[in-house]
Order: C-alpha cells, then structure tokens, then sequence
C-alpha cells in the first residue's frame, strides 16, 4: 500500500487519535496506557464483508448491530445524519426494502491503535429493481475489546460527470 505524506495525518484527524503504529503506549506520568489490537488490511476489509452480509438478511437490527453505540451514519439516500440506533434502524427499513449487495470496486485501509479507516468507491446493485449505484464511501472503526464495530460511515453517490 502507497502512503502520501498526508495519509498519517488524515488517519489522525480521521479516527481522533494519533496515527501511531500498534505499539503506541503513552508514557507521560499518569497517562493511562493502551493495548493495540493487532490488524491486517484483510481483516479490516471483512469487516465490509461482515455488513454487507448483514445488508442480505434483510433485517435493519442486524445491520446496526455493526455500529458502535456512539457513531453516525451520513448516508448516501438521505440528507438526515442517523446518530442513535433508532435512527439508523429507520434508515435501513428503507434501504433493505429494494435488496442491495455491496462490492468494492476501489480501497484504502489505514490502521491505528484499535481504529481503522476503509474508504474507497463501491456499487451497489438492488435485487427488487435490478438497478445499481455507484457511491463513495468511508468507514471507520473502532476495536471495543471484543470487536470492531462501525464509528462512522459515510456514503455518497458519484457526482456526474
């Protein structure tokens, strides 16, 4: 994987914390130290995988069972940001209606401390009415001891050209 001289900064800014490797502890007195779960590009690309599966059960609960209980969802059919996971079950009523499937069609996984961001492009195709979106997207993550679940997604169509 290429890294721009950008890329650890906005992982930074991306996940809240410092873009340090896997072994960051602090080490000012009295800080508390942290221990980094260990991570690999394909394991961060399942967890895509994961919600995507959960998108074919066609059942919203299953989908926000992938957020964490503090997270956002900017999604891309919907101007209302879904911050509480009544909100998100609303908006995946909706979106499950038309049976979507999600592939990646373009990534970049960055991996911090228990964080971990997945942006790229994908499409999505809808099983009811045969159509497919193309849209943009970004994912992060956040490991919470027993595991990775969703702090924020953001999807957005492709603009026209």
């Amino acid at each position: 994987m290429k890294i721009t001289p950008l890329a650890p900064l906005l992982f930074a800014i991306a996940v809240g914390g410092c873009a340090a490797g896997p072994a960051a502890e602090a080490t000012a007195p009295g800080a508390r130290t942290e221990t980094c779960k260990a991570a690999s590009e394909a394991d961060i690309a399942a967890l895509f995988d994961r919600w995507n599966r959960s998108l074919q059960t066609g059942d919203a609960r299953k989908v926000v069972a992938n957020y964490a209980e503090r997270s956002i969802l900017l999604p891309t059919v919907s101007n209302k940001p879904r911050l509480t996971p009544a909100e998100k079950e609303d908006y995946f009523d909706h979106f499950l209606e038309d049976g979507p499937s999600g592939k990646i069609d373009l990534r970049r996984v960055e991996i911090g401390c228990n964080s971990a961001v997945d942006a790229g492009l994908y499409t999505f195709t809808f099983a009811k009415t045969g159509a497919s979106v193309s849209g943009r997207y970004t994912f992060t993550y956040r490991w919470t001891g027993s595991e990775w679940l969703i702090t924020s997604h953001h999807s957005s169509a492709m603009p026209e050209r």
